[in-house]
């Protein structure tokens, strides 16, 4: 989102979309053919996603679209039909959302999961849907073997296809309305010698235009995998290359107002002379006539020429499985990630000054360079296995933010023309992070089918940066450029002992019991300065300057924690599975962006905003009648409220105590029905959501 000078006190949401799903049609050569179970099924608190649950999807749906509408607790949403927009896209698992869970892909961590990736990637940027083997995710209290600094909860884990032994290829043609259409090829080597050397090479194009307003987008990814086995297959190297190329005009975010009386709002491209004219009412502060007693000032000034991206993703790893004795493996993964782009749009309240145009084209380019390691050892002994291991990580982040010119006739281009040195610059930021992670646990099976583990997690980052650049006063009198909130600094998170225990019982061969209990930390986030939520992000005002704000934060920020318990009962059949658990969670230090300081001085600060308790319950139920056909019901329940009764704001104190958590629904239900018979298959999927609060005193909803 673009920087405005006027702020609306609501908790950041997306727009309702009614996009249209494209009609897939497959064919395969060469396939091996798999014999697995067409359904999710749950080992403790993790429910396992197999390929074949995944094949019931539309072909190139996004792996958390397929996780959302199969495991319960599970909430996903987005602007385009497949889920690929991760500017639009939201991502929940019991009340956590995708900044706050764990990932990896093939041991690979994926860091932070959200739109800009400051310090991760999303799984749709990393691998093609149709390449996913399987994929979990963990409902309870993560895991002390995932490598992240983000785990408040939940934990998802993604598993790519191996190479096939047999040489071969797949064809995938998808086409659908908005002139959609997704193309999928994969080619397969096969075993080519005799130590077992095999690869696979994927390619994946997606297209589609907007549903509303001009605009389109287009995605292409390119997946490599090498399986290397050596010594007689008691060690196998792989290699992996991913990349993904996302460009992509965007949706503009709306508020409730907007598209109850509004409408679908789109952004105003490609009628130029209005957008003019609009940018110039947003600088005078009026509202324009044909919106006048419909919209806000706010609301319109908001309302602009065009927003887009362009997003390049590479992610290059060695994975390393090598059994150094009968009972004792060593797992070890070196991974880099590098990721950059162009992300922004029109900016309504500054002025292009040769043209003297009221709108510029304000855009930030990220550089993220990621590298790291894994490296962990499983040794099994009579009734124990236990693990320990160790994960490195550095992160370098750059993020300078440029203005271009809008001419007298025709705004700069939306995607190009963005080379070093053809724009001016505003602001620039740079961060570098370290984050270091050990973990050792033991997994006791005390008798058949009934096993305690317990273990700990040690985690500790470190982050340096800020504001590197700041050409604000000096570009006032010609761009009209505002406060951009300058700031530097380090901050450290850090927690020696973070515990977690897991029982886990299988009796009377369809019954299962398990219990789940974790502490986990948070490290701080990152990103540029005029991002709020963040230590560094969006804080003081024009005389109360950000650094000060910053400092003084210092002494006083802890990392948020929570403490996680989770309980239930599983049981499954050929006829019939159910399943029902439930949960608490304690949620401390909660940290956030507020509006603080005296009535006469207000600013924006980062502060400790209080605890959230959360209680929900997950009810699932299926049938199999006959063979073939699948019927799933889930039931979910989420009663998360905060309980601040004092939070600085607007130069006074709120009480929040007893609001529900925003952007997170306190029902929902689920049903799905799939039949296949042979090679031909039947899916339905639909999901209920109840209302969800868009702001911190419950008093605006997002209908149900």
């Amino acid at each position: 989102m673009l920087p405005s000078s006027k702020k609306s006190v609501s908790a950041g949401h997306h727009s309702p979309s009614v996009p249209r799903t494209p009609r897939a049609v497959r064919s395969a050569a060469g396939e091996e053919v798999q014999v697995t179970s067409s359904h999710a099924h749950s080992v403790g608190a993790k429910v396992v996603i197999s390929r074949a649950v995944i094949d019931h999807f539309t072909a190139g749906s996004s792996p958390l679209q397929v996780l959302a509408a199969t495991a319960p607790g599970v909430s996903f949403g987005s602007s385009d039909a497949l889920g690929m927009d991760t500017a639009a896209s939201t991502f929940y698992v019991r009340g956590f959302n995708q900044s706050q869970l764990g990932g990896t892909i093939d041991g690979i961590p994926m860091g932070g999961f959200g739109f800009h990736n400051w310090y991760g990637l999303n799984i749709d940027q990393i691998e093609i849907q149709d390449n996913i083997q399987s994929m979990s995710v963990s409902q309870g209290a993560g895991a002390v073997d995932m490598p992240s600094g983000q785990t408040l909860g939940g934990a998802l884990t993604f598993q790519s296809s191996d190479p096939k032994d047999k040489a071969g290829g797949k064809i995938s043609q998808s086409f659908g309305s908005y002139n959609g259409f997704r193309t999928f090829a994969r080619v397969d080597s096969g075993i080519l010698n005799e130590t077992g050397t095999k690869f696979y090479a994927s390619y994946a194009r997606t297209a589609q235009n907007l549903w509303k307003g001009y605009g389109d987008q287009r995605e292409n990814q390119a997946n490599f995998k090498l399986v290397q086995p050596y010594l007689n297959g008691r060690g196998k190297l792989t290699a992996i290359f991913d990349y993904s190329g996302f460009t992509q005009y965007n949706f503009l975010t709306m508020t409730k107002n907007m598209w109850q009386n509004y409408g679908q709002v789109a952004m105003l491209k490609p009628d130029y002379a209005k957008a003019v004219r609009w940018a110039a009412n947003a600088q005078a502060g009026t509202v324009p006539t044909e919106v006048q007693g419909v919209l806000s000032a706010d609301e319109a000034s908001n309302i602009f020429w065009d927003g887009s991206q362009v997003q390049r993703n590479y992610l290059s790893a060695l994975v390393n499985e090598y059994k150094i004795l009968s009972n004792l493996k060593s797992d070890t993964v070196l991974y880099g990630h590098v990721s950059n782009g162009d992300y922004g749009g029109t900016n309504n309240f500054l002025t292009s000054p040769t043209s003297g145009i009221p709108m510029v084209q304000q855009m930030g380019h990220p550089d993220v360079r990621r590298i790291g390691f894994t490296q962990s050892f499983t040794l099994k002994l009579h009734n124990n296995d236990i693990q320990s291991g160790v994960w490195y990580q550095n992160n370098s982040f750059n993020y300078p933010t440029r203005l271009y010119e809008d001419g007298v006739n025709g705004a700069h281009a939306t995607l190009s023309g963005f080379k070093k040195g053809t724009g001016t610059t505003w602001w620039a930021d740079s961060f570098n992070s370290n984050t270091f992670q050990f973990y050792l646990k033991d997994v006791w099976h005390i008798i058949p089918g009934m096993t305690l583990e317990g273990g700990f997690r040690s985690l500790t980052q470190t982050t340096h940066g800020g504001t590197k650049v700041d050409n604000t006063a000096a570009l006032a009198s010609t761009w009209g450029t505002y406060y951009a909130h300058p700031v530097s600094g380090s901050m450290t998170s850090s927690n020696a002992f973070l515990p977690h225990f897991a029982f886990d019982y299988h009796f009377l061969d369809k019954h299962e019991f398990y219990w789940d209990i974790a502490e986990n930390m948070r490290t701080y986030d990152y990103a540029t300065q005029t991002n709020g939520g963040t230590p560094w992000g969006g804080l003081g005002n024009a005389s109360n300057s950000a650094q000060q704000v910053f400092d003084e934060n210092k002494s006083k920020l802890k990392p948020e924690r929570t403490w996680n318990y989770v309980v239930g009962y599983r049981y499954n059949s050929a006829l019939f599975s159910g399943a029902v658990d439930f949960y608490h969670t304690d949620y401390y230090n909660r940290l956030a962006g507020i509006t603080s300081g005296p009535v006469n001085n207000t600013y924006s600060a980062y502060l400790n905003v209080g605890r959230e308790t959360m209680n929900g319950a997950d009810v699932l139920g299926t049938i199999r009648p006959f063979h073939g056909l699948e019927i799933t019901n889930s039931f979910s329940w989420n009663d998360a409220q905060y309980k601040s009764s004092a939070i600085p704001y607007n130069g006074g104190t709120v009480s929040i105590k007893g609001k529900h958590q925003v952007f997170y629904p306190k029902f929902m239900y689920k049903a799905n029905v799939n039949y296949t018979y042979h090679r031909a298959s039947f899916n339905f999927n639909t999901t209920y959501s109840s209302a969800m609060a868009m702001t911190y005193m419950n008093d605006v909803k997002v209908p149900s």
